[in-house]
């Protein structure tokens, strides 16, 4: 398993996906090939576009060329607003807009930067007795990969391992500053 928190269990594709349309354009700084996330996305392969999408910010902030399979919050300023906003427009689309960073901000900014109370209102904390804790990630997974069953802003998930330092960076990347990347590429 990798460090990154990769869930033991697969995700099944999605049988509620009626010819779900995969974009084609999916522009990108730095050539990466976002088809594949599209595709998870658009079959309900979350676990799997999950997953996806850590390995892409691993990439897209110059950890990979390091040699690390984990991004330093100081790196993402380093995340090409235009991949960070394919990302973002993907999972959007085919989550309903319940899923994304900018929901994530949504709901950060309701929760006044309190990271605790954010986990709590997006199900990343669960009851055991009279102990609330994060949900767990490695091994078996804690986390719901369903559109329909996860609270808003659930996914994607970002590890707090190292703190809270790179989702507060994510959640602040220049890309969210405006709309704009809320706008479909033209082909």
């Amino acid at each position: 398993m990798a460090d990154s928190g990769v869930p033991a269990e697969t995700a099944a594709p999605s049988e509620t996906v009626e010819d779900a349309e995969i974009p084609t354009v999916l522009p990108s700084d730095v050539g990466m090939d976002y088809v594949p996330l599209a595709t998870m996305l658009a079959t309900g392969q979350l676990v799997e576009a999950d997953q996806f999408t850590r390995d892409a910010l691993i990439v897209l902030s110059g950890s990979k060329e390091k040699g690390r399979d984990f991004v330093y919050w100081t790196e993402v300023k380093d995340i090409p607003a235009t991949d960070l906003a394919t990302i973002e427009r993907l999972w959007n689309k085919f989550s309903g807009g319940k899923f994304g960073y900018s929901v994530q901000k949504r709901i950060w900014k309701r929760s006044k930067g309190d990271f605790e109370l954010f986990c709590k209102k997006i199900g990343w904390t669960t009851q055991d007795g009279e102990v609330e804790r994060k949900k767990r990630w490695f091994g078996a997974s804690e986390f719901t990969y369903d559109v329909k069953k996860a609270p808003e802003g659930h996914l994607p998930l970002t590890s707090a391992l190292r703190g809270t330092s790179l989702i507060k960076q994510l959640l602040t990347h220049p890309v969210w500053e405006n709309d704009d990347w809320k706008n479909e590429p033209s082909a």
